[in-house]
């Protein structure tokens, strides 16, 4: 068994680390105080072919695997974790969404500007009371048919990139049964009358990738926006979410790994008692720990992500191990900086606030077990 990576990767990851550390990170503080996206870090992006990496080369894109794509989230989560959250919904949800299951011309359409970056995408899922895990939910938005058209009605919650995205990928329940297990997915542009960017969230983390409401007001789409076929709408959310778990995973372990970082960096600096801090036992037991966490969710998540490239879908272990390690591993930041980490001189409080979040954006944490539970049974 080989757990080395090919040197094209290496390449690829090093290409990313200068980038995040170059580009990203001087401004990630900025991003996180005005709750703001920054659109000329993901143009570039797009750029160097990050947006493009789950895009088929057939569509200009470069047709990378889900390996390639958690070690692109791993190194810009180290440096931004809302950039790279953001660049997990635009690729991960919502490029994976019509790559798997749109049609050659919708493909045509989205695909080549969603992979060159000039369109950010965003995926509209989440409603007031349900999630993707209880199929018998009612879905409050209603896609009617009408002729050729469709017409939407109803509120879409904490929708990501949505402040600047140009592509949607939303979901509403169509025909007589209402419930998210007969849903249907569209695929909606920005501009389209009656889709109404509503109230941004104020959130604890990751406020750098800005989630806002959408309301849909006699929204009128083609039946050609309509993505796959009528009710394959929670088939594609579970199959979408099911090839993207491992960018989770890795958004997680790129945290864990920047608090760790600038951890080692205060206790080399840190005197008590004439000496760093790094040298007294507690801290350097500390230390020890958080990096043997963190290298065995790394390693949990490359597997999560190979197996996801061979079709496979074993991305919940990773997923809760991951986003504990990233939890785990900021709270003992903020610890070894004592004061200092509760205060925003450091940037150990930003990343306990984004590890927190990453721990419920796909499901709760009591949801992750429940989904291994069955899984071992």
């Amino acid at each position: 068994m080989d757990y080395s990576l090919s040197e094209e990767l290496e390449m690829i990851r090093t290409m990313v680390r200068d980038f995040a550390s170059g580009e990203v990170a001087p401004t990630a503080v900025l991003r996180d105080e005005e709750e703001r996206f920054d659109r000329h870090v993901f143009d570039t992006m797009g750029e160097l072919g990050l947006t493009g990496i789950l895009v088929p080369e057939l569509f200009g894109g470069l047709g990378s695997d889900a390996l390639t794509n958690a070690l692109v989230l791993e190194e810009l989560a180290r440096a931004c974790a809302s950039m790279g959250y953001s660049l997990y919904v635009h690729s991960g949800l919502t490029v994976a969404a019509i790559s798997m299951f749109g049609t050659e011309e919708q493909k045509k359409l989205f695909l080549g500007p969603m992979g060159n970056g000039r369109k950010l995408g965003a995926y509209a899922w989440s409603e007031s009371a349900q999630t993707v895990g209880t199929p018998g939910v009612v879905m409050q938005t209603k896609a009617l048919r009408d002729g050729d058209d469709y017409v939407l009605q109803g509120t879409k919650f904490f929708v990501s990139n949505a402040v600047e995205a140009d592509v949607y990928v939303v979901f509403a329940a169509t025909g007589n049964d209402s419930t998210v297990h007969a849903s249907s997915a569209f695929i909606i542009e920005k501009g389209t009358p009656g889709f109404i960017l509503g109230k941004k969230e104020r959130k604890l983390g990751l406020r750098g990738s800005p989630s806002m409401s959408i309301e849909l007001v006699d929204c009128r789409i083609p039946l050609a926006n309509r993505l796959g076929e009528e009710g394959d709408g929670y088939r594609i959310a579970l199959r979408t979410l099911e090839s993207a778990r491992s960018g989770i995973a890795a958004l997680a372990v790129g945290i864990a790994q920047a608090a760790m970082d600038v951890s080692i960096a205060y206790a080399k600096t840190r005197k008590q008692f004439g000496k760093p801090i790094a040298h007294q036992q507690a801290i350097a037991f500390k230390l020890a720990n958080m990096a043997t966490q963190i290298e065995a969710a790394r390693l949990l998540t490359y597997q999560a992500a190979w197996l996801e490239s061979q079709g496979g879908a074993k991305g919940t272990y990773s997923n809760l191990f991951a986003g504990d390690t990233a939890m785990a591993v900021a709270i003992e930041a903020v610890q070894i900086h004592g004061g200092y980490g509760y205060t925003k001189a450091f940037p150990v409080e930003r990343y306990m606030r984004d590890a927190i979040m990453l721990q419920m954006v796909e499901a709760t944490l009591d949801e992750q077990r429940r989904a291994i539970a069955r899984l071992i049974k």
